[in-house]
This record gives structure tokens, sequence and C-alpha cells, in this order.
């Protein structure tokens, strides 16, 4: 993959996409010229092949994100997006904290969180900022949008519903430690603290059941019809939860701990687990392809 993976990949019908760092941050050559020390590429969904590349100078960090033609990531203490085609990059907003989350597009508008403890909203067309909300902590996950409302979490340890038109406070819920992962699924909120649990949540902030898992949970869970898979750091497996209960229902074995928060990812039929020895891929039994609860089979690739 061309050095080691500096952000959560992503994929869509195309190809996978992959930010990788190939050298120490901030290097210089023997020149004295600073190297670019992260890469960008799009992998071919058949065979693996490179389509793309694109050299940066400093790695991509977070997670990576796609809306139509797009791709997001943070890096240093800027976002960008990307031409999903090319790798041109369209945009960039500097800012003055890191930004080490997952961006998250949606009805024109980019969603991202910074080590600072800010949420900003910007226009997805031009990179300009829109608005913003400051917490006590880091907001390092995914935002999940909907009902004209953006719920994310923060460091702080807190669930946060804000209107998505100006960022206005609409309640918070606080959990047992920092919060990193948010997911809208079923009419309801799924939230994963540090605290090892993950707990449901309605649209209007009241909690359903909480169940904890063998580790802590910074990646974003995959989600499905029936569950959620989550991939508890230091396990030797990902866990599937149903969406009703939140009782285990499957495990996605890995052979060694799972030691990055880079996020599950479904390309086509197979779910794609990320190790420190490249992917693990599960793939789907034919008679239920649309769950994740049934026993997978399983294949490397690197």
């Amino acid at each position: 993959m061309g050095g080691e993976l500096s952000a959560s990949p992503v994929a869509d019908d195309r190809a996978v996409y992959v930010a990788s760092e190939i050298g120490p941050e901030g290097g210089t050559s023997q020149a004295g010229v600073r190297r670019a020390t992260g890469t960008l590429r799009a992998l071919g969904r058949e065979g693996g092949v490179t389509q793309w590349m694109r050299t940066l100078a400093v790695p991509l960090q977070g997670s990576l994100s796609i809306s139509g033609n797009k791709l997001f990531a943070g890096g240093d203490e800027r976002l960008h997006a990307f031409d999903k085609s090319s790798g041109e990059i369209l945009w960039t907003l500097p800012y003055g904290g890191r930004f080490n989350g997952h961006p998250v597009a949606v009805d024109g508008r980019v969603y991202a969180g910074n080590d600072d403890g800010n949420l900003v909203a910007i226009d997805e067309a031009t990179g300009r900022m829109l608005w913003r909300y400051r917490t006590k902590g880091s907001v390092r996950g995914p935002a999940a949008v909907g009902n004209d409302t953006v719920y994310f979490g923060s460091g702080d340890g807190y669930l946060y519903a804000v209107r998505s038109v100006d960022g206005r406070l609409l309640w918070r819920k606080r959990t047992g430690a920092g919060v990193e992962a948010v997911a809208l699924v079923d009419n309801a909120l799924l939230v994963a603290s540090l605290d090892n649990f993950v707990y449901r949540f309605s649209l209007n902030g009241r909690r359903g059941w909480k169940r904890q898992l063998p580790g802590r949970i910074s990646a974003q869970p995959l989600t499905a019809e029936d569950g959620a898979l989550f991939t508890p750091l230091s396990s030797p497996a990902g866990v599937v939860l149903g969406l009703r209960d939140g009782r285990q229902v499957n495990s996605l074995p890995t052979g060694e701990e799972i030691t990055t928060s880079a996020s599950p990812i479904a390309v086509g039929d197979a779910v794609l687990l990320t190790t420190e020895h490249g992917f693990l891929a599960f793939a789907q039994p034919k008679e239920s392809p649309k769950t994740i609860t049934s026993a997978p089979l399983q294949f490397w690739f690197r």
C-alpha cells in the first residue's frame, strides 16, 4: 500500500481510497528541501491496482469520506476536498486545530471535528466555513445528520445535538468517557464511548440500552439492517450487536489484537477490517447478502 496507513480507508463501487504515510512527518532531503510524507491513492476493486496516486506534504489523518465525486480528509490543521476521479485538490480549509476525525457530507455541507474541540460546518462546493460549535474535548468521530439536526460526540464525554442550520445546541447527554463514534440507524443513535460501552439513544436524547464490549471503541461502526459491527481495541475480533436490544449476535475473528482505529468498510458483498498487516476481508454468504449477523467467510489481501 506504499507505507503505513495514516487514515481509515473508504470505498465506492469503483475503488478503495487509501491514505498512507511514507516517511517521518516533516522530514527533509539531503538538499534541505522538505519532503512530501503522505500519499492518497485509489486502488481498483479488481486486483487492487493503483488507478491514481497523489503525494501530500503531510499525511492525511482520521478517516476519509466520500460525497458524489469528492473525497474529504483532514491533515495537520487543514481540511481538504479531492476529486475522487483524479486526486486533484479542489479546496483546502486552514483552521487552528488538527483535523484528526471523520468528515461527513450531507445536503451540500461538510461537518468535521478537530482536536481543539470544535465541530465546523463547511460549504461543500466552496470550502467556506458556515458555523462552528465548541466543546471541551476533541471531536474526532463522524457526525450523524438527520431531522435538521447534527448529532456528534466529544472527548468531554458528551453526546451533542445541534441545529444543522446554525449550530445552536438542542440537547446533550453524558456518557462514561470520550465519544468518538455516533451512527444514525433505525431511527435511533448508536453511540460508542471510550468507557467500553455502546449506547442506544433516541433522537430526542432518551437512552435505550447500554452494552459493554471487550475494549475501547474509537472506530465508527459498520451498520446494516439488522446489526452493527464494532472493532474494540485490543480485542481479537470484531463484534456484531443486534440493533433492537444490543445483544451480541456474531463475531469476526481477526487472529490478532485490533490495534487500529480504522473503521470497518463494506465493499460489495465483503466487509474489510484493517489490521497492522493489511486488510482482512469477510465475504458474506450468498443466502444473506444484506446482513452482518450471519457467519462470514474470511480471506486476506495486502
